[in-house]
């Protein structure tokens, strides 16, 4: 099965910043999108960031000109970096692609998710 690892969440003060990664780990054949989700307490969980197969790009309008995602192929790893961090982006973050195995079965997948804490 794929699986999705998240790691780099920690605590942070506003205004710092903090890079996620998530990399995916089983037999792909091919994904259709990668993505960053989060969801605080009480909230609903919402994309904060996603990058299509051809990299074409797509963020929240809360987190635009501060958010960065990216990834490598190679490593089948996608990234976040988060500058400037607010106490509103406190959140725990999820990974999330859509993948091909080389079985031909394509589904969605999602990480166990990482705590991102703003505070002072």
């Amino acid at each position: 099965q794929v699986q999705l690892v998240e790691s780099g969440g920690g605590l942070v003060q506003p205004g710092g910043s903090l890079r996620l990664s998530c990399a995916a780990s089983g037999t792909i054949l091919s994904v259709e999108t990668m993505g960053w989700y989060r969801q605080a307490p009480g909230k609903e969980r919402e994309l904060v960031a996603g990058i299509s197969s051809g990299g074409d790009t797509d963020y929240a309008d809360s987190v635009k000109g501060r958010f960065t995602i990216s990834k490598d192929n190679v490593k089948n790893t996608i990234y976040l970096q988060m500058n400037s961090l607010k106490p509103e982006d406190t959140a725990v973050y999820y990974c999330n692609a859509y993948v091909t195995t080389q079985s031909s079965d394509s589904y969605d997948v999602w990480g166990q998710g990482t705590q991102v804490t703003v505070s002072s």
